[in-house]
């Protein structure tokens, strides 16, 4: 069993889901371990601890779309859904900019670091997450060869022409 399905069993677990939450603070980070260690976590793992702390402030979940979708699905939560296309704006809406910073992200902290951001964003428009394709995405990320693509796939979600697809439109409805 890996880590995020052992998470989805213990997600009433207030205890462990806080200490993966010291994961994401720097100065904390010592009190997430013992947590990681227990579902096979390495502490050397900074993407895996990041993921389970990003999981643990806000574990709802969906089994679709990238961070693409979840960032489209904010912005039509926020009364945004068109990205100002209804009215042929070339004003970028202020999600469009937050995710804009997320894609020139250069290393994989800087993207953690964004990334943790729209996590709670998401939390705050109560937005689920695919934290399995978000684990995978970011690891991808941190190989060079592969981050111009995980780049395009996010940004394909988010800007594809046309696009009130069912998969953001679920998403900010709540329908995993």
């Amino acid at each position: 069993m890996n880590w995020l399905d052992q998470l989805r069993r213990r997600k009433e677990d207030r205890g462990l889901m806080a200490s993966l939450r010291c994961s994401l603070v720097e100065s904390k980070k010592h009190r997430a371990w013992p947590a990681l260690n227990r579902l096979g976590i390495a502490v050397s793992d900074r993407i895996g601890a990041a993921a389970a702390g990003l999981f643990a402030t806000h574990p709802e979940e969906v089994a679709y779309g990238n961070v693409g979708t979840t960032c489209k699905a904010i912005e039509r939560s926020r009364g945004h859904g068109d990205g100002g296309t209804n009215d042929k704006e070339s004003k970028l809406t202020p999600t469009e900019r937050r995710f804009q910073h997320l894609l020139a992200a250069e290393s994989g902290e800087e993207l953690l670091d964004r990334v943790t951001r729209m996590v709670l964003m998401a939390k705050a428009q109560g937005i689920p997450v695919n934290y399995a394709q978000l684990e995978s995405d970011i690891r991808r990320w941190t190989q060079f060869v592969q981050q111009e693509r995980v780049r395009e796939e996010w940004a394909a979600e988010f800007w594809t022409p046309g696009s009130e697809t069912n998969t953001a439109t679920d998403i900010s409805r709540g329908i995993s």
